[in-house]
């Protein structure tokens, strides 16, 4: 009999790979912003990580549920090793070009098959639990990766940096590689059999979590991508805007942990809508401030908004999908966001270049609160 993979190991390596990629994020846009980039031109960088996640994450979801996890998390995370070791070995701000969706691609591709294996090692009754530990390691690792990246870019420049956040990702791919008997076969009957993407969609409570999903993916990444540029304007140094970041990271740690308690009043769909409230009201306060201390207060309320979102969509998405398919449909869920991934930084850093900052603020803040009430009506007519 084939030793099972623990909950336990799954959030180990979601936390490793997280770290180097989180901390990626901040050191490409702190890269690009320290040598002379326009706030449209970091945008155009950092859109490059969505653009194949938008792309291929539904195909990704397909050969997840044929071929199972060990293969898709081993190649993700090398890919994450990969894209972290070029701006190292070639530091220039034409290989961000390059590194962005290789990193983006991998990290999708581990990303969608170790949330897909938090389900699958799983009974009904332990799924919600298993979805909000592995997002404990997502956010346990975003709140580890820019802390790090903001300090060590103070100390020994961007270069090093991005060596630096390798090392947890190489443990992991090596972990990988070598605990590949542990995880499930796999059991994907429907996508790999031909299953259309529109039958997915054409599932209500499905599509509704999409969108839900999309919105409040799009504020989160909004944030990673704007705030490095915001803290920058307001003379914060890397080190400063590596504990704003945190503070983000700690609040989503911290509902995570108590998120299982608040699903056992309220369901599901119900605290996603109330999640895209409390991010618009973080967003409304935003251009308010310039200091460390109050910025990270609000990245604190802005945490406590997002960090529901993952594991709440997740839970919906995989026990609304069909059998066989649940990869596939965690696969359009990244589709929707890696979407707005892709086009928020474009069409936030053209708006901030254009009209300044706050007018990205206030338009996202507009952006969620239309997201809640739709998404509170839905509710209502269930």
């Amino acid at each position: 009999m084939r030793p099972r993979m623990s909950i336990s190991a799954v959030v180990l390596l979601t936390f490793l790979t997280h770290i180097g990629f989180a901390g990626s994020r901040v050191t490409v846009a702190l890269f690009a912003v320290d040598h002379g980039s326009a706030a449209l031109t970091v945008g155009s960088i950092v859109s490059m990580y969505a653009l194949f996640p938008a792309l291929l994450a539904v195909y990704a979801g397909r050969i997840t549920d044929r071929l199972g996890f060990w293969l898709p998390m081993l190649a993700g995370a090398i890919g994450v090793l990969l894209g972290l070791l070029l701006p190292f070995l070639l530091p220039s701000l034409a290989i961000l070009y390059l590194a962005a969706p290789v990193l983006g691609l991998s990290f999708m591709t581990f990303q969608l098959a170790a949330q897909t294996l938090a389900g699958a090692i799983a009974t009904p009754a332990e799924r919600g639990r298993n979805f909000s530990l592995v997002s404990l390691g997502f956010a346990a690792g975003n709140f580890t990766g820019p802390l790090i990246a903001g300090f060590l870019i103070d100390h020994v420049g961007h270069a090093r940096t991005f060596l630096a956040l390798s090392l947890p990702v190489a443990l992991a791919s090596a972990a990988i590689a070598l605990g590949g008997r542990r995880m499930p076969r796999p059991q994907g009957e429907g996508a790999s059999r031909g299953g259309r993407v529109a039958d997915l969609l054409g599932i209500k409570p499905l599509r509704n979590t999409f969108i839900a999903s999309g919105i409040v993916s799009s504020a989160w990444d909004l944030y990673q991508f704007f705030m490095p540029i915001y803290g920058r304007a307001q003379g914060l140094s890397a080190t400063s805007i590596g504990v704003v970041l945190s503070a983000f990271a700690v609040a989503i740690v911290l509902v995570r942990v108590f998120l299982s308690f608040a699903v056992r009043r309220f369901d599901e769909a119900r605290l996603l809508t109330w999640s895209m409230f409390v991010a618009c009201a973080a967003y409304s306060l935003f251009p308010l401030l310039g200091s460390a201390w109050a910025l990270a207060a609000v990245s604190f309320l802005l945490g406590i908004g997002c960090g529901c979102g993952q594991p709440l969509s997740m839970t919906l998405i995989y026990n609304a999908s069909p059998p066989g398919r649940s990869a596939e449909a965690t696969g359009i869920r990244i589709t929707v966001n890696n979407c707005t991934h892709f086009m928020i930084p474009l069409l936030f850093g053209a708006l901030g270049s254009a009209a300044g900052f706050a007018s990205v603020f206030i338009a996202n803040a507009g952006f969620l609160a239309l997201g809640g009430y739709v998404s509170a009506r839905n509710n209502a007519r269930r």
